[in-house]
């Protein structure tokens, strides 16, 4: 499917070599913000505190989430889980300040927002209710202390599976298409991942466990559309053989364009109404994707294509047995059309 076919090849690589500074410089400065400023980590890395309550209605989110922040706590994630009445709170470590001293001050300051007393139920061991009058707008669940061994822990899972990934990765673009190719794509994958990496050390924005999902799978949609022009570039190499590398890869390119923009743009619509409408929830989430889907295209085009380029990709490299057959004096069908 295609919404337009452009006729004439679009000159890329001509222009590979100023586009691939760029991008150096903006992986530098990726890489500067990492170590300089460090990434903003959430309560899963650094440990904390974890509450569950729930209303006698559907939450107000962005209530909960103004009360608990004037209480003095910073960097808290509100949102619900299970039902719209369930609510999940954590809070960041806090020196001197034990988890149940921050649970209880929770309570109160959302108790007294509520016009209520909090109370202790005897029935059942631990449960504690914020009465209202005759009502009961909220019961706290659950709570629990999650450790920064456990944040060390996450962090180190999380590390070992990017590094399947990009493993994987390099294995399956080696054995479909060559060297050439994985060593290129897997240069513009981490490309993609640590500029993403490098936004949030800059702007100081939470990196918390649905951004690493969302990392680890800007890996997998960025090497979909390289796979995508690689997959165009082998064919070309059989059928235009009196193309060299720049203009086969360039043909490759430009053929895809249509396929590029229906793709990402709709993926881009949908991650673009988790942006806007997902609350905080998703925000960072739906970011990372955007930063993510953005990149991912910019280097599938300019990094990927011009490092497989660079590396001296030639026809030879992709139908390797057919230049054997055709080196072949002995073979009957030497010089046949492939």
């Amino acid at each position: 499917m295609e919404f337009f076919k452009i006729r004439r090849d679009i000159p890329f690589m001509r222009h590979a070599l100023v586009f691939n500074l760029v991008s150096l410089v903006t992986f530098l400065a990726a890489v500067f913000f990492l170590f300089s400023r460090g990434l903003h980590l959430s309560v899963e890395f650094t440990g904390g505190t974890l509450m569950e309550v729930s209303y006698s209605q559907p939450a107000d989110l962005n209530s909960v989430r103004d009360s608990v922040a004037k209480l003095g706590f910073s960097d808290v994630l509100v949102q619900n889980f299970g039902t719209a009445r369930d609510v999940m709170i954590r809070l960041p470590a806090q020196k001197g300040v034990s988890s149940a001293q921050q649970s209880e001050k929770v309570l109160v300051g959302l108790c007294s927002v509520a016009n209520g007393t909090m109370q202790a139920d005897s029935k059942q061991a631990g449960k504690v209710v914020c009465k209202a009058g005759d009502l009961e707008p909220m019961t706290l669940r659950r709570t629990e202390f999650v450790g920064p061994q456990v944040g060390d822990e996450l962090a180190t899972d999380g590390l070992k599976a990017l590094a399947f990934v990009v493993v994987g990765i390099m294995l399956y673009l080696a054995i479909r298409f060559e060297w050439k190719f994985a060593v290129a794509a897997i240069i513009a994958n981490l490309h993609d991942v640590i500029i993403i990496l490098g936004f949030f050390a800059f702007f100081q924005w939470e990196f918390s466990l649905p951004v690493l999902a969302a990392v680890l799978a800007v890996l997998g949609y960025s090497v979909n559309e390289s796979v995508v022009i690689f997959d165009r570039i082998r064919e070309n190499f059989r059928r235009y053989r009196k193309m060299n590398s720049h203009e086969v890869i360039d043909n490759a390119i430009t053929s895809t364009i249509s396929r590029t923009i229906i793709t990402h743009g709709c993926t881009q619509l949908m991650v673009l109404s988790m942006l806007l409408f997902g609350g905080a929830t998703l925000h960072y989430f739906a970011l990372a994707l955007t930063i993510g889907i953005l990149f991912g295209i910019y280097s599938s085009v300019f990094v990927a294509a011009a490092i497989a380029m660079w590396l001296g990709i030639q026809r030879e490299d992709l139908i390797k047995s057919a230049a054997k057959k055709e080196e072949d004096p002995n073979d009957p069908n030497a010089g046949a059309t492939v």
